[in-house]
């Protein structure tokens, strides 16, 4: 729940997912579609344009509440991959963006699966930077600030950035590891709810100015949660790192890349 407090930050700086990704995501019935854990809305207003009915469903009131603002064409519920507030076979979609991580997937799956109409498609995509590219490294200042209490306000010459050996589990209720994610795994395939499970990659760009770039690293949960002390010089150190490698750049090209996860339902008469 920590994104709230930099709700408008958020909206403002994270990417949305890119056209293609969405149109790979989608069914051919889409007459009512679910952006589970929606956030501010950046899925469901790239989803709005190309399907009958959104339905946004947030924990977050603050994050609701920046939704709402943008995206007042929608409907926006109160309500968590756990608990969806939705009746059983009510949604031809439901999908999951850069959010999967933070559910259950013991509840949350069957809790998809309830809320699916047969055959009806579960959707999984993480839209962020594409860590491969080898000079966006001023993150790395930040998870170094986070990592150690620095000195006299000085970071450790030469500390490994934490954040480079983390492995998340999403735990995908079925499937393989998905395409160029080495850092992420997932559970051992289960194939009595979900079939047609298939994973693609989209690659983007995205111009953004350089201080755009530094306040965007700032949006992720462990910056959020640091103290001010640690969070301005985690800023200044990215900051720094950027200038160094691109002198008097005002605007960087961002590459970025989806991420994507996708299956059917399984017909509750077969099951």
């Amino acid at each position: 729940m920590s994104f709230g407090a930099v709700a408008g930050e958020y909206d403002r700086l994270r990417p949305g997912p890119p056209p293609e990704a969405i149109d790979w995501l989608l069914p051919a019935r889409r007459d009512v579609v679910v952006d589970l854990a929606a956030g501010t809305g950046l899925l469901t207003r790239a989803l709005a344009g190309k399907v009958g009915h959104v339905i946004a469903v947030e924990p977050d009131e603050r994050m609701r509440s920046v939704l709402q603002a943008r995206s007042g064409h929608v409907e926006v519920l109160a309500g968590r991959g756990e608990a969806i507030p939705l009746p059983d076979a009510s949604a031809d979609a439901v999908f999951v963006s850069s959010a999967w991580h933070w559910m259950d997937p013991d509840r949350a799956v069957p809790e998809i699966a309830r809320v699916l109409r047969d055959d009806g498609r579960f959707g999984v995509i993480w839209t962020g930077r594409n860590p491969h590219i080898e000079w966006l490294h001023a993150d790395e200042w930040f998870a170094e600030a986070l990592a150690q209490r620095p000195a006299n306000g000085q970071l450790p010459a030469g500390a490994a950035p934490p954040g480079a050996e983390r492995i998340l589990a999403d735990e995908l209720p079925a499937g393989e590891r998905i395409p160029d994610s080495e850092h992420r795994q997932v559970r051992l395939p289960d194939r009595t709810i979900f079939a047609n499970i298939e994973t693609q990659v989209f690659r983007f760009s995205r111009y953004m100015p350089v201080t755009d770039i530094v306040d965007m690293l700032g949006t992720y949960s462990g910056v959020i949660t640091a103290s001010a002390e640690l969070r301005n010089i985690g800023r200044a150190r990215a900051a720094a790192a950027l200038a160094e490698q691109f002198p008097g750049a005002a605007e960087l090209e961002m590459p970025m890349r989806s991420r994507c996860w996708r299956a059917d339902r399984v017909s509750r008469t077969t099951r």
